[in-house]
């Protein structure tokens, strides 16, 4: 085939890692971004600054490229239909991002095909909050159906008393809310799955998830589950991800309690939960993505290792995106460390990470935290 040109709309860490896979093969990226300096720019054969939202905009990236794809699914989906009212090609599709990026109508969509979720409920106002908590049952999760990532849209309400603060700070006056009945979880899980436009699925390894205020800690890979209970996750995922007709690489997280798999969320696009496959799997979620949004054959998921870890780094504090101590951290052997080279820290950003490759998690725990640990962006603690 000619070297393709690929348009990615979205500039951050997700695009970079894109990018950098697409690149092995020859391929020429083109960038649309919101704003300079980002991650992948420096990757890119042409950057456009635009609104992303804006069709014009999206039509300009398509115009000079091949195929169009995202690193988000923050884009409004009526935007992106546009594309492909005009023929352009788009992976995953307007209707797929449509029926995801709305967090209300994701859970409706797969409650109704039969896939297992946490109870939930739309909200309208602080008075539905109380309502539906009493029908739920404290405590319940407040969240953002539009543009929530990273701890960013969700909020605990433990009883009536933080329904208040909950709504001001999730802005409940302007944005759109819902609530999520607790789920009382052993143990969060994810996996990546990569479905090409000519439906060939790839499926990465189950991996456990560590969560700290809602915001991905550490990713263990595989998790220490029974065989019944990876199979229960990987016909979820796969069942997920038809349903939405997804294609691309898509982040599927769950939760496992009492002997089952609940889906908790879907992302249509690669995940943080799958940085660990860069080094750790034969294809990476990154490559596998780009494959399968051009009809090439999906690479092999299988692990090289018997374990890996990866580890986030994120912002201490206010301050530019420069990785304090990284010189000791690099003295680290068997230590796989990525900067994203986003421009300004600030507390809590994913500003890196760290993968490390062993024998058992237990080992590749210890070297990717402890080198994660000398690293610092922003003020030092």
């Amino acid at each position: 085939m000619s070297s393709p040109r690929i348009g990615i709309i979205g500039g951050g860490q997700l695009a970079k890692m894109m990018a950098i896979s697409a690149m092995k093969f020859g391929f020429n990226i083109f960038i649309l971004e919101k704003s300079q300096n980002s991650p992948s720019e420096s990757l890119a054969s042409e950057i456009l600054y635009g609104d992303w939202d804006d069709p014009n905009n999206l039509l300009a990236l398509a115009k000079k490229v091949d195929i169009v794809t995202l690193e988000n699914e923050f884009v409004d989906a009526k935007s992106l239909k546009v594309l492909e009212e005009k023929g352009y090609k788009l992976f995953p599709s307007s209707t797929t991002i449509n029926l995801v990026q709305d967090k209300l109508m994701q859970k409706q969509v797969l409650s109704d095909a039969g896939v297992k979720v946490a109870p939930f409920a739309k909200v309208d106002s602080k008075n539905d909050i109380y309502r539906e908590a009493k029908r739920l049952g404290w405590p319940v999760i407040l969240k953002t159906r539009r543009n929530g990532y990273d701890g960013k849209g969700n909020v605990t309400i433990r009883d009536e008393k933080d329904i208040d603060s909950a709504w001001e700070k999730l802005n409940g006056d302007q944005r759109k809310l819902y609530v999520e009945g607790f789920c009382d979880f052993k143990s969060e899980l994810a996996t990546m799955v990569t479905r090409s436009i000519e439906g060939e699925i790839a499926m990465y390894p189950i991996v456990e998830s560590i969560q700290n205020n809602h915001i991905c800690h550490t990713v263990k890979a595989p998790a220490s589950i029974k065989k019944e209970i990876a199979d229960m996750a990987y016909e979820l995922s796969k069942k997920a991800v038809e349903i939405i007709n997804g294609v691309g690489t898509i982040g599927i997280e769950m939760f496992y309690k009492d002997g089952e798999v609940i889906l908790n969320e879907m992302a249509p696009r690669v995940h943080n939960s799958g940085h660990y496959t860069i080094e750790a799997c034969e294809c990476s979620q990154f490559e596998n993505h780009i494959r399968a949004i051009l009809g090439l054959p999906l690479g092999s998921t299988k692990m090289i290792v018997p374990a890996a870890v990866m580890v986030n780094m994120l912002g201490r504090g206010n301050g530019d995106g420069s990785p304090n101590g990284i010189e000791e951290a690099l003295k680290i052997n068997n230590a796989y460390i990525h900067v994203y080279g986003k421009q300004t820290s600030n507390t809590e950003r994913k500003m890196g990470h760290v993968t490390a490759l062993g024998s058992s998690i237990n080992e590749a725990e210890k070297v990717a935290s402890k080198a994660a640990s000398l690293i610092y962006f922003g003020e030092k603690s």
